[in-house]
């Protein structure tokens, strides 16, 4: 029952009715909610592509006589994320571009590759050339990149397709490119996706946000941007880009940590498998591929991937397995689990198709 006003009581029991509401008792005009003028604009994070970065009038080169052969297009077409990657450019004469921000700023790398004269086909001279304020660095970490810390003398396969796989990629390697960030975040972009997808968000990203590149790089290339730009990047561009909360949070994440994560390189294989694992939204298939690239891990098998486990199943026993199937088979190659798992991917060997494709989804839709 709703609370009556209280009134003075009349004969009869009877209540006096409330005195009539004059416009001297109405109460006062509530406040306004307006402010006097519009607040400023908050400051927008998603900017223009910053200004080209000056580029020397003249590289700098090396000439590294590699005791190995070298097919430097097979060993660093590991970090290229797709035909239309801004950070990786093959050009009409086969020599391979790369963009990187190093330790010491942003850099472009040319790299060229012939075999050596004396040593003939088990030896090999690379010619490279860098441009910025990166380009020692680049120039210095090149034999690392391109596999000279790699050991696949010992790699002694017991299958005959994988010996026979062996011979023929004599010139593919293992490097390490010591730059985990650059890694990570297109690692990220693929998780639980398929390429397609993956590779058109790299490629919106980097496009829209990266830097030009210094020196006389071809058309379209971008510089990797740096930790602090993922770890701003605001929700809507992530969208724009196709990409869903879940790995722009990872993504954003992993970034505020980026002077930890670069440590990894230095680190044995179980430390840098932790420190990434630590990390929310990153497990043993992200790792893996990070490692891989970032670290050199000839050993680091990618567990959890959609193709991998089939490929090898069918190329090694001749039917599709699961990833503990994989593991079982290339369990005879220890600290080769990964250069067994390359070979098998170079071969292409594939079990039949029995189902439709996953789809390309375009986040941006939704």
């Amino acid at each position: 029952m709703p609370e009556q006003l209280p009134s003075a009581a009349l004969p009869g029991g009877t209540a006096a009715p409330p005195p009539p509401f004059t416009a001297a008792a109405r109460p006062p005009p509530r406040p306004s909610l307006t402010v006097a003028a519009p607040l400023p604009p908050l400051p927008s994070l998603t900017v223009a592509a910053p200004p080209p970065l000056t580029a020397a009038t003249a590289p700098l080169a090396r000439d590294w006589h590699a005791p190995f052969p070298l097919d430097i297009r097979l060993v660093l077409a590991v970090h290229r994320r797709g035909p239309r990657d801004p950070a990786f450019r093959i050009d009409a004469a086969g020599a391979v571009w790369r963009t990187s921000l190093t330790p010491a700023g942003p850099g472009t790398l040319r790299v060229t590759a012939r075999p050596a004269a004396a040593g003939g086909a088990a030896a090999t001279v690379v010619s490279a050339a860098a441009w910025g304020p990166g380009a020692g660095w680049l120039l210095e970490t090149l034999p690392a990149m391109l596999g000279a810390d790699d050991h696949p003398e010992s790699f002694a396969p017991v299958h005959p397709l994988l010996r026979r796989l062996a011979l023929r990629y004599r010139g593919v390697r293992v490097g390490r490119s010591c730059r985990v960030l650059e890694a990570l975040v297109p690692a990220i972009l693929e998780q639980k996706v398929v390429t397609l997808e993956a590779q058109r968000a790299w490629r919106l990203l980097l496009t829209r946000f990266g830097q030009s590149p210094p020196g006389p790089a071809p058309a379209g290339m971008r510089v990797f941007p740096p930790p602090a730009f993922w770890a701003a990047l605001p929700s809507w561009e992530w969208h724009r880009a196709g990409v869903e909360g879940v790995r722009a949070a990872t993504i954003a994440g992993a970034a505020r940590v980026a002077g930890r994560l670069e440590e990894i390189v230095a680190m044995t294989a179980g430390e840098a498998d932790r420190r990434l694992r630590a990390l929310p939204g990153i497990g043993p298939w992200t790792s893996a591929e990070v490692r891989q690239r970032a670290c050199g891990d000839a050993d680091a098998v990618t567990v959890g991937d959609y193709h991998l486990p089939g490929a090898v199943g069918w190329a090694l026993a001749g039917r599709v397995v699961d990833d503990a199937g994989m593991l079982e088979l290339l369990a005879p190659y220890p600290g080769h689990r990964y250069r067994a798992s390359r070979l098998v991917e170079l071969s292409g060997a594939r079990p039949p198709r029995r189902g439709p494709r996953m789809p390309v989804r375009d986040y941006r839709a939704f």
